[in-house]
C-alpha cells in the first residue's frame, strides 16, 4: 500500500443494474444494501445514477433512490452520478436536493451530466432531442440551478427549502464537460480509462482553465471507471465479462439488457461484430489480484494527481462484486467500520475492509 493511494478517498457509483431471472425491484433493494456494505468499509460517498427505459437499468429516479441511500445509511455521502439536467427544469432538480439536505445535512451530493435518453423514443417521452445535450445550453441550465441554490434567480421566485444551502455539484464530464466544470470553478468527475492520454488531456484543460467559485477554490478530480479485483487474475476478468456482453449487445441491437451469468457469456456463440464491441468492453479496467490492482492505482494516480476515485463495477454475481470491493478496500489497509449491515461473501475472503477517505 502506497501513502498515496492511502490519503485518497474511494467512492461507488451504482447504477442499479437488472440481472436475468431478477425483476428490477430486486436491483434496487439490492443498492440499498450494497450502500450499507460499502458505508461498513469505508468509502467516501455512494452515487447513484439516471437512465430511463433501459432494460438493463433499473434506477431511473436518482433522487429518489438517493433518499433511499441515505435513510438506510447513516455516515456515507449520498447523492446522484448523475441527475441529466437536460432531462429536468433547473428550478425542480434545486429543490429536490434541498429536500434532500434538509432531511440528511451534509450528506448529500448532486452530480450533475447532460445525456439525454437512450433511444429516440425514450428522448420523445421527456420531450427532449438530441440538442437539448449540448454544452452551451447545458451550462446555462447548471448557471441556473447554481443560482437557486445561490437566490439570485432573475425570476423574482426562490426554491423553497433550497436557497441557502450548500449542496457540492459536480459535473460528469463527458466530452466538452470539462470546459464547462472548469468555467464554472466546480469539481470534474471523468471516466475514460480505455483512453489514458485522452483522459490526461481533460484533466490538463481543466485544471489550466479553471475558475475558482463560491463552490471550488481550486480544481477537484475524480477519475471514475471498473475496478474489479479477485483472487486471480482469471477470476477478476470474469467480473467483467456480464457488462462487456451486455455493452456488445447494445451496440449491435441497440438495447442494453440485464447482466447474464458469467458462465452463459463464456459459452456464447459471437458474431464477428460482437466479438470485437466484446472484446474492446474488457480492456482498459483496473482487474486482477489486490496486489496486481494496488500496482495499477498507484500508477493512474500518479498520471492524473486525481484527488479521488470513483469506482462503478458491475457484475452478474453479487456476492463475487462486494467480494471485489471488500478486496479494494483492504488495499487501503484501514479498519472496516462497525454498525452497518453486512453481506456475506466468499468464506475465504469475507475479511478485511478499509477507510477509504
Amino acid at each position: 500500500m502506497s501513502s498515496l493511494t492511502a490519503r485518497t478517498p474511494f467512492s461507488v457509483l451504482d447504477r442499479s443494474r437488472t440481472r436475468e431471472g431478477h425483476p428490477p425491484g430486486e436491483a434496487l433493494r439490492d443498492t440499498v444494501r450494497f450502500a450499507r456494505e460499502a458505508e461498513r468499509l469505508g468509502y467516501h460517498r455512494f452515487w447513484v445514477s439516471e437512465h430511463h427505459g433501459v432494460p438493463g437499468v433499473a434506477g431511473s429516479a436518482p433522487t429518489v433512490l438517493a433518499a433511499a441511500v441515505a435513510g438506510a445509511t447513516r455516515t456515507i455521502r449520498a447523492g446522484t452520478g448523475g441527475v441529466m439536467l437536460p432531462n429536468h427544469r433547473p428550478l425542480v432538480v434545486a429543490e429536490q436536493f434541498g429536500v434532500l439536505e434538509s432531511l440528511f445535512p451534509g450528506r448529500i451530493d448532486m452530480g450533475l451530466g447532460r445525456s439525454v435518453g437512450f433511444t429516440d423514443g425514450v428522448r420523445r417521452a421527456l420531450g427532449r432531442d438530441k440538442d437539448d445535450a449540448d454544452a452551451d445550453r447545458f451550462e446555462e441550465q447548471l448557471a441556473e440551478l447554481l443560482g437557486w441554490f445561490e437566490g439570485t434567480s432573475a425570476t423574482g421566485a426562490h426554491a423553497r427549502p433550497a436557497e441557502g444551502l450548500t449542496v457540492p455539484p459536480f459535473v460528469l464530464a463527458m466530452g466538452e464537460g470539462a470546459a464547462v466544470a472548469a468555467r464554472a470553478g466546480l469539481p470534474m468527475v471523468i471516466g475514460d480509462l480505455r483512453d489514458r492520454d485522452r483522459m490526461r488531456r481533460g484533466i490538463d484543460r481543466y485544471r489550466d482553465t479553471f475558475r475558482p467559485s463560491p463552490w471550488a477554490r481550486e480544481p477537484y478530480v475524480v477519475v471514475s471507471g471498473t475496478i474489479a479485483v479477485a483472487a486471480t487474475p482469471e477470476a477478476a476478468r470474469r467480473l467483467l465479462l456480464p457488462e462487456a456482453w451486455s455493452m456488445a449487445y447494445s451496440r449491435t441491437r441497440g438495447t442494453f439488457p440485464p447482466l447474464p451469468p458469467a458462465e452463459r457469456v463464456e459459452t456464447r456463440t459471437m458474431t464477428a461484430k460482437e466479438r470485437g464491441f466484446y472484446e474492446a468492453g474488457l480492456t482498459g479496467h483496473l482487474a486482477g489480484t489486490e496486489e496486481q490492482v494496488a500496482d495499477e492505482l498507484e500508477t493512474l494516480l500518479k498520471e492524473t494527481g486525481a484527488q479521488e476515485v470513483l469506482v462503478t463495477t458491475s457484475t452478474h454475481d453479487r456476492a463475487a462484486l462486494y467480494d471485489s470491493y471488500r478486496r479494494l478496500a483492504r488495499i487501503v489497509g484501514q479498519p472496516v467500520r462497525g454498525g452497518a449491515e453486512h453481506i456475506p461473501g466468499p468464506p475465504e475472503t469475507a475479511v478485511g475492509g478499509a477507510a477509504l477517505r
